[in-house]
């Protein structure tokens, strides 16, 4: 039995690797730990024991750390309910014996069907262990059984059928058999020749138990080994997006350099102080007025005679020259008002030259921008001409 057990057990390690190739293990030390407490009975099967006559009760408690998904080690104890005698009289202890040891667990479904990313229903495991084992003293009538408490190498075998409630809650049952290795004093001196190392059925007891775990987890994590021509294509799809990335990044910072120099401009023209006139010759003799209509410089026909009058001085005084400047009002844009402002000189110039025969020698256009000389803003749309 033991023989085939430890076959098992080295079929499992070597299943490992394989199952290392489908998974990840959580790396962490504190992953992956159980705790679970165990309930159920234990009988004799030596010769002249009764199968349920001779069964007590049987308690016990386990931590398990999962290893792999296929491979499992924990450490339990049990202890034997002092509710009947194995020899006849009634035991004055409350348990009659005792047993803690370490074990490892495969489990089947996971080595030979593979591992699944959540838990199976069913799964059962192949358990084998080995441990202390104690029997408590009996103070029965007979001297030859009132000797001190009894100690011993002892091992187990046996499997757990697990249903797994959810995943972290697990319902076992466990049935296994356990070996008193070195006898006890209730048996005689063990024969290592005549007993084949203790694995005999006077020296041992079946048990079985319903325990309830609690796994802490996580549970493993499901690989699905890459394509490389997958993995070259998605590289490559990185590759472009971080070039598109970088490229994005250029030209939000070239368009961050316009705004801040168009921010610069446009701060710079707020900080121009605009071109007024300082002064206005009074002499309505020597000053004529030609007004405009909004953002236009075409002289209307209600002000022609303002030019008409212009050109008539001038005719009659032909050393006389005249100056001519354009203002704007204060609406609107301050580089457009500039430009209209010099539209507005030009256009008295012109029609001097061109409707009266001015020589545009004689005369001097001059655009001043946004004018203030009125408290009335609409009066700056204005050409005033200066006669010399």
């Amino acid at each position: 039995m033991m023989r085939k057990t430890l076959i098992t057990l080295s079929l499992a390690a070597a299943a490992i690797s394989a199952q290392a190739q489908q998974v990840i293990a959580t790396p962490r030390f504190d992953s992956n730990w159980s705790v679970g407490l165990d309930g159920g009975v234990t009988t004799p099967m030596a010769h002249g024991h009764a199968f349920f006559g001779d069964m007590r009760a049987l308690i016990g408690a386990h931590v398990q750390k999962q290893i792999s998904p296929a491979f499992g080690v924990g450490v339990e104890a049990t202890f034997g309910i002092n509710t009947s005698s194995w020899y006849g009289w009634k035991q004055s202890t409350a348990f009659d014996n005792s047993y803690v040891g370490v074990y490892g667990a495969v489990n089947l479904m996971n080595l030979f069907g593979g591992y699944r990313c959540a838990p199976r229903v069913f799964e059962i495991e192949l358990v084998g262990g080995a441990g202390w084992g104690h029997d408590y003293t009996n103070n029965g009538p007979n001297e030859n059984y009132g000797l001190p408490d009894a100690n011993y190498f002892a091992t187990k075998a046996g499997f757990n059928f697990n249903f797994n409630v959810n995943n972290h809650v697990t319902l076992s049952l466990k049935p296994y058999m356990g070996w008193n290795m070195t006898g006890s004093r209730y048996e005689g001196n063990l024969d290592i020749a005549g007993t084949s190392a203790g694995y005999t059925r006077k020296l041992a007891t079946f048990n079985c138990l319903v325990g309830v775990t609690y796994n802490f987890g996580p549970r493993f994590t499901c690989v699905t080994p890459g394509n490389g021509d997958e993995a070259a294509r998605l590289n490559e799809e990185i590759n472009r997006l971080r070039a598109d990335i970088a490229a994005c990044n250029a030209a939000t910072a070239a368009a961050a350099a316009t705004a801040a120099d168009l921010a610069n401009q446009l701060q710079a023209c707020k900080n121009r102080k605009p071109e007024v006139v300082k002064e206005v010759n009074n002499n309505l003799q020597s000053v004529r007025y030609i007004f405009y209509k909004v953002g236009s410089s075409v002289i209307t026909p209600d002000q022609m005679p303002n030019v008409e009058m212009v050109a008539s001085y001038m005719n009659h005084h032909k050393d006389s020259r005249v100056l001519v400047k354009g203002y704007a009002s204060q609406d609107g844009n301050l580089d457009f008002n500039i430009k209209l402002a010099q539209a507005r000189a030009e256009s008295v110039k012109n029609a001097l030259v061109s409707k009266y025969g001015i020589k545009a020698s004689r005369i001097q256009a001059e655009g001043e921008g946004v004018g203030h000389m009125f408290s009335e803003n609409d009066w700056n749309r204005v050409s005033i001409c200066t006669l010399d």
